[in-house]
């Protein structure tokens, strides 16, 4: 029986550049596409590495998303810029929009980029990680397509819409929050398809409002809008599940309103019972410490907070607390050892995608 495998970071990411490559992406716009999913891997992130690779492939191959990337600055204002993606490579525009956003902080001690017409842009750590290696912290938060019921609504209607914050400590590894804004995102539930695995209670619902595990049905029934997740905290106002659902809203808005794009069920991606671009926004904004407070201060102060939450008194039975970026330098040392995971499900997606493109010269153990 197939077993899931780990192949070295390296082996990973050329197959990456090559099936890129292959769809007619140009080499180094593949390489920064590799480079956003490899890392995805790294932090142990496995919804979006290579487990996406496919999506791409499919949405190339459809039409629907663009291997070259001709983006475009339609507006650009002193500290602020509105691009038009033109439904190229996500990933590529958003490192051209982050980097846009760095150079402005330089200069202005803040930098604000929102963008139109883009699509799935990987994992939105790795933007505010770009920020981070420049001595400087940074946002970012992208919308998609709908997948989560409004509080006390059961149609999908907002994204997984991630509100992600990165900024560098006087420690090994710089504080980053990265998670969506429902209480899992579709990738998690895909990886439970894969595994054979049911989906937890409390993460979905039907469109009578009850809990929803079946995974492959109900990522079927996510297609056909029978089916939505819920906001973090969950069903009603008890735990909370108004403040999700607010917090996705306010990301809809930063990446619809500021660059007249596109939101909510619009981004569904078919129009007239055919398949279209899936016109996704982001919003990126770099904050130049320095222009604020001398950088190894600011470092001292954001490690001492991260040490003062770390220390504090533990629950009965838990060893250790940690602090937001802190699991995810674990796991790249960890991957860097021991591979990237491949399970049999991906096994045989990255076997479609290499046979259909006439790849060869991969070191596959399987």
């Amino acid at each position: 029986m197939p077993e899931t495998v780990f192949l070295p970071v390296e082996i990973v990411r050329r197959f990456m550049v090559d099936v890129l490559c292959g769809l007619g992406v140009p080499a180094d716009d593949a390489g920064v596409c590799a480079d956003v999913l490899i890392a995805s891997d790294l932090r142990g992130i496995e919804s979006h590495g290579i487990g996406r690779l496919k999506m791409y492939y499919d949405r190339i191959k459809a039409g629907i998303q663009h291997p070259t990337t001709d983006w475009q600055i339609i507006a650009d204002r002193g500290a602020t810029a509105v691009v038009d993606g033109r439904h190229g490579m996500g990933q590529v525009i958003g490192v051209r929009s982050m980097e846009l956003a760095i150079d402005k902080a330089r200069q202005y001690g803040l930098g604000a980029v929102a963008v139109r017409n883009s699509t799935h842009y990987g994992i939105a750590g790795y933007y505010v990680l770009m920020a981070v290696a420049q001595g400087m912290a940074g946002l970012t938060t992208t919308n998609a397509r709908p997948s989560i019921a409004p509080t006390f609504g059961v149609e999908p209607m907002l994204g997984t819409n991630p509100l992600t914050f990165g900024c560098p400590t006087d420690e090994a590894f710089p504080f980053v929050i990265d998670c969506a804004t429902s209480i899992t995102q579709r990738g998690k539930i895909e990886v439970l398809d894969r595994e054979g695995k049911p989906t937890p209670e409390g993460w979905a619902i039907d469109t009578e409002g009850r809990p929803y595990t079946d995974t492959a049905a109900l990522l079927r029934d996510f297609v056909e809008r029978r089916a939505a997740l819920l906001p973090l905290g969950g069903t009603g106002e008890l735990l909370g599940g108004h403040k999700g659902y607010g917090y996705a809203a306010m990301a809809e808005i930063l990446c619809a309103a500021l660059q007249q794009g596109s939101h909510t069920t619009e981004l569904l991606g078919w129009e007239d019972g055919r398949r279209v671009p899936y016109k996704l926004g982001h919003f990126f904004l770099a904050i130049d410490i320095s222009h604020f407070i001398e950088l190894n201060l600011f470092k001292g102060t954001a490690g001492a907070i991260c040490r003062a939450l770390r220390h504090s008194k533990k629950a009965p039975g838990r060893s250790r607390i940690w602090t937001a970026g802190e699991k995810e330098y674990d796991s790249e040392q960890r991957v860097r050892r021991d591979g990237v995971p491949i399970n049999p499900e991906l096994q045989k997606a990255i076997r479609t995608m290499e046979a259909d493109l006439g790849l060869s010269g991969h070191d596959f153990t399987f």
